[in-house]
């Protein structure tokens, strides 16, 4: 593209002499701007400019554009991504599309002929292009279609799509339609999908940001080829359906490897099938990352810094409760210590850390693993999860014989924590001798930060829910609007709640005195524990969520 070096230092984006050793070099065109790029020398949008200037077409940055699925749709997903393209607004008989390339003669005039339109091309930033299409460019269309061979197929032979399956090829119409969910739900950022049986059809539904949210329906027919597939990957018995199986697998995505926990339920319909997408990214998460407040922070901290003890983690399913104790685990890791865990299932390897898987077909179950492990000279011990009372005693034994115990166990808050092990069976003068700390945890969804809306709301409706303020200077809330990038629904994310209590020398009395939990709670509260709802409200204070986020997720 003659001229491309000129623009960039016209627009400062770059200085002369640099360019010029490039030019040199390279050249100029299609070689000269991915050299820069990838030197790091200019960004795609400093790029993206210099061509808006070269070319004398508009530059526009698509994180400002509302990109309506209508107006999306007007080209096929599969020509927006040959020719790297998008529509960015529509007249009535007018496309603007926005190109990486708009000198690109070829795609203007395959976009004209498919469209019938006239194509007025603008230049955007080709990363900001890429960011586009994995929001807006979905594989639905492409499930369908998929969805539709499959069940012709099974119709066809009556074998229902399983016939053979173990010699598929890699473009067998289930094994593409296997791949497209999982990489449709990594894309969506996903942290389930439940691929759902019925008497008529099949539904798919992705778990994002701890909402359900139904994305496929297809014939009934492909049930059996999918759910087939699905095992085969998984390395579990394909024959088998009369019972629940669990089994793991693994893809690879935009050149990351993602893991895959797959958990098969039979219904009356068929197996349900639930996957759990792993993030990897939770295992390298900062202190910083779990988003405490100061006062939880340090309470956390030194829990999880005295040399033996035990701190638990509770919450429901799908709470953030592993994230929480891998993070834990990495700030206390060292060389100089011995880290053991028994989880079932393993869902994070780390390096530097024993993990041990339970089994118990093999007799692996949690209580042999832990007997083990007191006998291998461990220094932290992290237990899964509480589960039973031989469990609980082995772990309690643990912390007080100079290990550090970190474990997860279920109950609504974290006074009930000190109640539910006795409940198990431990003696109650174990349990508050052993436990130093419990953490309550909840997630609630985060405000996408491109599209919330500042407000003041009534102090009427402040004082209804109990959020703390002055009625003679109402706070400045947010609250979801919804955009492309947050694909409508106001929120993008999580962040957790927190509930941290100290067992202190009053809290160990009232146990073994067999109090309450709602004693239990009232002591620690007059003690400082701040409550989930209100550590809630902080953080909406801080306009990172929602009061009605804060109220759907805690009491």
């Amino acid at each position: 593209m003659k001229g491309l070096a000129e623009s960039l230092v016209h627009t400062g984006a770059i200085s002369a002499d640099v360019v010029s050793d490039v030019v040199a070099e390279v050249g100029e065109g299609a070689e000269l701007r991915r050299r820069l790029v990838d030197a790091g020398l200019v960004s795609e949008r400093q790029l993206a400019q210099a061509i808006a200037r070269q070319t004398g077409l508009p530059f526009v940055d698509l994180s400002d554009v509302d990109l309506s699925p209508d107006i999306v749709s007007a080209v096929p997903a599969a020509l927006c991504r040959r020719y790297q393209v998008i529509p960015v607004g529509r007249g009535r008989r007018s496309l603007t599309v926005g190109m990486a390339d708009p000198t690109d003669l070829i795609a203007i005039d395959d976009i004209a002929t498919a469209t019938e339109l006239n194509v007025r091309p603008v230049v955007v930033a080709a990363d900001a292009l890429e960011a586009a299409f994995a929001r807006l460019l979905r594989s639905d269309e492409e499930l369908l279609d998929l969805s539709e061979q499959i069940g012709e197929i099974a119709a066809s032979d009556g074998t229902g799509g399983t016939e053979s399956i173990e010699e598929q090829v890699d473009d067998a119409p289930v094994v593409r339609f296997v791949n497209l969910l999982i990489a449709q739900a990594i894309n969506d950022r996903a942290s389930d999908i439940h691929i759902e049986p019925g008497e008529k059809f099949l539904t798919v539904r992705y778990r994002i940001d701890g909402v359900l949210h139904e994305m496929q329906r297809a014939d009934r027919a492909i049930q059996d080829g999918v759910i087939s597939r699905l095992k085969i990957m998984s390395a579990i018995d394909i024959a088998e359906r009369r019972r629940p199986q669990d089994g793991r697998l693994s893809v690879h995505h935009d050149g990351r490897q993602i893991d895959l926990r797959l958990a098969t339920l039979p219904t009356v319909w068929g197996e349900k099938i639930v996957m759990r997408i792993l993030d990897s990214s939770a295992q390298s998460l900062s202190m910083s990352d779990l988003r405490f407040s100061l006062r939880n922070e340090q309470k956390f901290r030194a829990a999880i810094g005295r040399p033996h003890g035990m701190l638990l983690v509770t919450g429901p399913t799908g709470s953030g409760k592993s994230t929480t104790l891998y993070t834990a685990l990495g700030a206390v890791a060292n060389p100089r210590i011995n880290v053991i865990t028994v989880e079932d299932p393993v869902e994070y390897r780390i390096a530097g850390i024993n993990q041990v898987q339970v089994n118990q077909r093999a007799g692996m179950t949690f209580q042999a693993a832990l007997r083990s492990i007191l006998r291998s000279d461990p220094d932290v011990v992290l237990v899964g999860e509480i589960r039973d009372k031989e469990t609980a005693t082995i772990s309690i034994e643990a912390a007080l014989t100079g290990h550090l115990v970190l474990s997860t166990l279920h109950t609504n808050d974290a006074p009930s924590a000190l109640t539910r092990l006795v409940e198990i069976g431990c003696e109650p003068y174990l349990v508050g001798t052993a436990l130093s700390a419990v953490v309550a945890q909840r997630l609630a969804r985060r405000l996408c930060t491109k599209c919330r809306e500042s407000y003041t709301e009534s102090p009427d409706v402040l004082t209804s829910v109990g959020f703390p303020h002055n009625p003679l200077d109402p706070p400045v809330l947010y609250r979801a609007v919804g955009c492309p990038e947050c694909s409508g629904t106001g929120y993008r994310g999580r962040v957790a709640l927190h509930e941290v209590m100290e067992v202190t020398e009053r809290l160990e009395q009232l146990v073994v005195s067999h109090a309450t939990g709602s004693e239990l709670r009232a002591t620690a509260i007059d003690e400082g524990l701040v409550s989930l709802r209100e550590d809630g409200f902080a953080k909406v204070s801080e306009g990172i969520t929602t009061i009605e986020e804060i109220l759907r997720v805690s009491l």
